[in-house]
């Protein structure tokens, strides 16, 4: 008893083959497996029938079915009247131009200097700096290695970048004290730093006993320094050193 491959049905259960109009078509066994397409599928079916090559050949062969209508390539091809628009050559000075300007203002932008300004404290700050001069924020803190802004207080000028400031002149030139007082202040420091001085009060007075000759005052602080030296105290800071060797304890610390 055999079956029909596509829908499973019974051969047995259809109805005969006639040449009448109206009775379905003859059962046909495919060549390639040897099973059987019963004429039902074959007449209600027959576009989705799964056919071999071989069988799908001989079928359409046989059959003669309506067939989809041959692509053609009028459609996609269409005729474009006029030729297309002539392709004018790019002008090459342009381009040198434009290249020659962009190279100017990158030199422009190395060559310019970057500005001192000179702080004050009461009025400028990052953020006012950043307004005044036109430069972004974060480029004055990436020139002066300035992490924090709590940290321009310990400064006493600011470099403003010439990269983003093309005006080239400082809106405070010179030191707001006055540059009679910013170089005292500058010998105080360098004796400080020179003879190893913590105490302001100190090296002012050095300072102005040699008026302000940084190389006098430095020379009398060794001396005095060396005179103590030769001539301290006999006994003095023995009973300090009765103490050196006990611990923080029994220092009273």
């Amino acid at each position: 008893m055999e079956s029909c491959s596509t829908c499973a049905t019974i051969l047995s259960s259809t109805p005969a083959y006639t040449k009448e109009e109206l009775s379905l078509p003859q059962d046909r066994r495919v060549a390639c497996c040897s099973r059987i397409i019963c004429g039902k599928c074959i007449h209600v079916r027959h576009l989705s029938l799964p056919l071999s090559r071989m069988t799908a050949a001989a079928y359409f062969t046989a059959a003669g079915p309506e067939r989809p209508p041959a692509y053609s390539s009028s459609s996609s091809t269409a005729h474009i009247p006029g030729a297309p628009p002539p392709y004018s050559a790019a002008s090459t000075t342009q381009h040198v131009d434009a290249e020659k300007a962009a190279l100017a203002q990158d030199d422009l932008k190395e060559d310019a200097p970057d500005i001192l300004h000179f702080l004050d404290h009461q009025h400028d700050s990052v953020s006012s700096l950043s307004l005044r001069y036109g430069v972004p924020a974060s480029a004055l803190r990436r020139s002066n290695n300035i992490t924090s802004d709590h940290l321009l207080l310990g400064r006493r000028t600011i470099l403003i970048p010439g990269e983003y400031y093309k005006g080239g002149v400082s809106l405070s030139p010179r030191p707001i004290e006055g540059e009679d007082e910013e170089m005292r202040k500058g010998k105080i420091r360098r004796f400080m730093t020179s003879c190893k001085v913590s105490d302001y009060d100190i090296a002012v007075l050095y300072l102005e006993q040699s008026n302000y000759d940084i190389g006098n005052a430095v020379t009398a602080y060794l001396d005095d320094e060396k005179w103590e030296q030769e001539h301290s105290v006999p006994g003095k800071g023995k009973k300090a050193d009765k103490y050196k060797n006990r611990g923080p304890f029994w220092r009273g610390l």
